[in-house]
């Protein structure tokens, strides 16, 4: 397979590419990749919480759990709440698992050589900017509604409107939405085109070179989750951070250190 990767040269294409249509709905080969991810990543937690159910101890369920709860424990740090963060942490950990797991799919050898009328049949999710444009929005979204929820909605505004720093606040919301889709289309894009480059390159000595990027993809695929992740709950926190800067300011003229309160309230 690593050979025919190689002999078959380098598809470069920043859209992808449309294999047919359901009715006027366009058919890509990122959406047939990411449908064969979502279908994993849906078995593969309902799998998890059923034999978690029924009692089992196993290494693959200790290796999710462990996941989870080292992820669980992120999002408290970061939002400093562990309530906060059973409300947040659904979605977080959820975009995490969608991103690896795609990430981790567009490295298989049948990604990119298997064709359908000339073109690409498959194709990683994330090499697609319309989703990694969608997951930015959501994750903006979520930082403005819990921007509101923390600071009202004119306490919100205010933010932009009140002051002369506000505009520049204003130009890094968007500025971060296109940070986060691009960053995450860049690198998974650029990783597909090294891999077909260097099997082009090497021909016959695919099968030598190509595991070595290809392990290194696997690693970048799971810090480009985990980025996507960690770039979620700081731009959460940073919105109510206002709110969370008055009630620090009180907390000083309290006997209890905030920091012990915050032991004892957990």
């Amino acid at each position: 397979m690593q050979l025919y990767i190689a002999s078959a040269g380098p598809h470069v294409s920043l859209t992808p590419d449309t294999l047919f249509h359901l009715g006027p709905i366009p058919i890509t080969n990122t959406i047939l990749l990411g449908g064969l991810g979502y279908l994993i990543v849906i078995v593969l937690l309902f799998a998890v919480a059923q034999l978690i159910k029924n009692g089992s101890r196993s290494r693959f369920v200790y290796a999710i759990t462990w996941l989870f709860e080292t992820l669980f424990n992120t999002v408290e740090e970061v939002l400093g709440s562990h309530e906060k963060a059973k409300k947040l942490a659904p979605l977080a950990i959820t975009m995490f698992i969608i991103i690896l797991i795609n990430n981790w799919l567009g490295l298989l050898p049948f990604v990119g050589s298997v064709t359908y009328d000339g073109l690409p049949l498959f194709r990683g999710l994330a090499a697609d900017l319309n989703f990694t444009f969608a997951l930015a929005i959501i994750s903006m979204v979520t930082a403005q509604v819990w921007a509101f929820r923390a600071l009202g909605f004119g306490g919100n505004l205010k933010r932009y409107f009140s002051s002369v720093d506000g505009p520049l606040e204003l130009i890094a919301e968007f500025s971060r939405l296109i940070a986060l889709s691009m960053r995450l289309f860049g690198n998974v894009f650029g990783g597909e085109v090294l891999l077909a480059v260097i099997g082009f390159l090497t021909q016959y000595a695919a099968p030598l070179s190509l595991p070595v990027f290809m392990v290194l993809e696997l690693f970048v695929g799971a810090i480009q989750a985990y980025i996507f992740f960690m770039l979620t709950i700081v731009f959460v926190s940073l919105g109510s951070s206002h709110i969370d800067h008055n009630e620090h300011k009180t907390e000083i003229h309290s006997p209890i250190p905030s920091k012990t309160s915050g032991v004892v309230s957990s």
